[in-house]
């Protein structure tokens, strides 16, 4: 294994015992040689299709152009090429310009979302506590199945929570 030219490694023979490598080509110390190694140059960067500066001033020109149609009464381009809207969207525009009051309506969504929060809050609280989820759970599916048997297992009973939940969506919605 020390004179074998099949491998690429074989022990020296002298006294260091070290390895070479007989495949690597011989280095010379950097006092011994002047030569610096060169290493390659990395390529130039990708070519973008427009620069950031170019899109800039595209965006500038098009918020100008808009300004301008706008000053002159014309409708902006965007607002032209996306005139069709979802009809909930109509429906719900329609909604909001008929309110009267939009103060009170936006602090009431503000409020019910403030609510929300707050109530996640206070039930993952009480998720946390040992033994109340467990009771919480019972006490639901009793009273699911108090409303079933009072409300939903006989006819007449059926008919009567139909008509107040009719009742209540006309009271809510309003009739037109």
């Amino acid at each position: 294994m020390a004179s074998s030219t099949s491998t690429p490694l074989s022990l020296s023979s002298s006294s260091s015992s070290t390895l070479i490598d007989t495949k690597a080509p011989t280095r010379q110390s950097a006092a011994a040689s002047s030569q610096w190694v060169a290493l390659p140059t990395l390529p130039p960067p990708p070519v973008q299709s427009q620069s950031r500066a170019a899109r800039t001033t595209a965006y500038c020109r098009k918020i100008a152009r808009n300004v301008m149609a706008m000053a002159t009464g014309e409708a902006p381009a965007e607002v032209v090429a996306t005139a069709e809207l979802p009809e909930i969207v109509k429906t719900i525009q329609e909604s909001w310009d008929k309110v009267e009051d939009k103060y009170a309506v936006t602090s009431l969504a503000v409020a019910g979302g403030v609510a929300v929060f707050a109530c996640s809050g206070m039930i993952s609280a009480i998720d946390r506590l040992p033994v109340v989820p467990g009771v919480l759970e019972l006490v639901g599916i009793g009273y699911t199945a108090w409303f079933a048997y009072k409300n939903l297992v006989f006819k007449p009973d059926r008919e009567v929570l139909v008509k107040k939940i009719k009742d209540t969506y006309k009271e809510i919605i309003g009739t037109s």
